[in-house]
C-alpha cells in the first residue's frame, strides 16, 4: 500500500484546548479521501498543519514518505495544491491575471500552462470579467485553478461546497472527479456535506473531537451500510425466536419493533410468523446512507 500522507498521533495544542490530539489518518496514492466531521472537530487545524501553515503540538506527520522535521518537507510541499476555508483569489482581477499572479509567487514561468488549466476547470471564456462578478461556483473552481499552478499531485479541498448553489455543486464534483481520473490528482476533502461527499470519494476518515475515530474506504462502507427491513410484530419473543431459527441477522429496536438485515421476503415472512402466533402489524425497507452510518457511528449525535 502507497501513502502519499500518513499521520503518528498528531496534536495540536492551544493553551489548554486539544483541536486535534491522537490523529492518525492514511491517504492512499489516488484516492479521494473524504475527512469527515461536524465543524470545530479537527478538520480545519490538521489541514493547516499538513499545509505548513502550523505546527504540530506532538506526534509526527509523513508527506511522500519525507517526515515533517525534515528539511526536505519544503520541497515535498510543492506537489501540494490547497484551498483553506476559502479560496485566495484576487477579486478585482480577471482568471488568466489571477493564474500570472499565482506563478509569480511561486517563482513559475507557467505562463504556456495558464490556458490549460483555465479550460480544464471550465473557465477558459471568462475573458475581461473580474473574479469579484463570478458566481461562488466559479470562484471556487478558480481557486482550485490557482492550485494547480506547478502541476501538485495531491490537492487538498477545506470544505468547497460550502455556500454553493446545486449546480454549482455538480459542477465542482464533477471537477474533481475530472482531475482524479484523467490527471491522477489525489484529493483530501473535509465536509460535513455527507450526501455530497458520498458520491466521489473512495475513503473516509470519521472525526470527532479531533481524533480520527474510523477510516474505511468506500467499498467497505458499502458492505456495512446494510439493507434493513424493519417490522412490528404482536410477539416480539416469537418474532425472534422464528429469526434465530432461520439465522437471519436482526435486533431488536424496541418493545414490538425489529431490524432484519439484508434482504427479506416479507409475504413468506408474514406467513411463518403467523403460524407462531405473530402478526406483521407495519414494515419498512431502509437502506443506511453515510449521513446515518456517520450518525450511529458518533453515538446518535446529529449535529453533524
Amino acid at each position: 500500500m502507497e501513502y502519499i500522507l500518513e499521520t503518528n498521533n498528531l496534536e495540536k495544542k492551544y493553551k489548554n484546548f486539544k483541536a486535534i490530539s491522537n490523529f492518525n489518518m492514511h491517504l492512499e496514492k489516488g484516492a479521494i479521501y473524504g475527512l469527515i466531521g461536524k465543524n470545530g472537530a479537527g478538520k480545519t487545524t490538521f489541514i493547516r498543519i499538513i499545509c505548513g501553515l502550523q505546527k504540530p503540538t506532538k506526534g509526527t506527520y509523513k508527506i511522500y514518505n519525507v517526515l515533517n522535521n525534515n528539511k526536505n518537507i519544503i520541497n515535498v510541499r510543492k506537489r501540494i495544491g490547497a484551498i483553506v476555508e476559502t479560496p485566495s483569489i484576487y477579486l478585482d482581477m480577471t482568471a488568466i491575471d489571477n493564474l500570472k499572479e499565482q506563478c509569480k509567487i511561486i517563482g513559475l514561468p507557467g505562463i504556456n500552462e495558464i490556458e490549460e488549466i483555465l479550460k480544464l476547470v471550465g473557465l477558459s471564456e471568462t475573458g475581461n470579467k473580474k473574479a469579484k462578478n463570478f458566481s461562488l461556483g466559479m470562484r471556487q473552481r478558480l481557486g482550485i485553478a490557482i492550485a494547480l499552478i506547478g502541476h501538485p499531485d495531491l490537492l487538498i479541498l477545506d470544505e468547497p461546497i460550502n455556500g454553493l448553489d446545486p449546480e454549482g455543486i455538480v459542477e465542482l464534483r464533477e471537477l474533481i472527479l475530472k482531475l482524479n481520473i484523467e490527471k491522477g490528482i489525489t484529493f483530501l476533502i473535509s465536509s460535513h456535506y455527507l450526501d455530497e461527499l458520498s458520491k466521489i470519494a473512495t475513503h473516509y476518515g470519521f472525526v470527532s473531537n479531533g481524533t480520527i475515530i474510523k477510516e474505511i474506504s468506500s467499498a467497505k462502507l458499502q458492505n456495512e451500510c446494510k439493507i434493513k427491513t424493519q417490522i412490528s410484530v404482536s410477539n416480539v419473543k416469537e418474532c425472534v425466536k422464528y429469526l434465530e431459527k432461520m439465522k437471519m441477522s436482526y435486533d431488536v429496536a424496541s418493545e414490538n419493533i425489529i431490524n432484519i438485515y439484508g434482504k427479506v421476503n416479507i409475504s413468506d415472512l408474514a406467513v411463518n410468523l403467523s403460524s407462531q402466533n405473530c402478526i406483521i402489524n407495519e414494515f419498512q425497507e431502509k437502506e443506511e446512507t453515510l449521513e446515518s452510518y456517520y450518525i450511529n457511528l458518533m453515538g446518535g449525535n446529529k449535529n453533524v
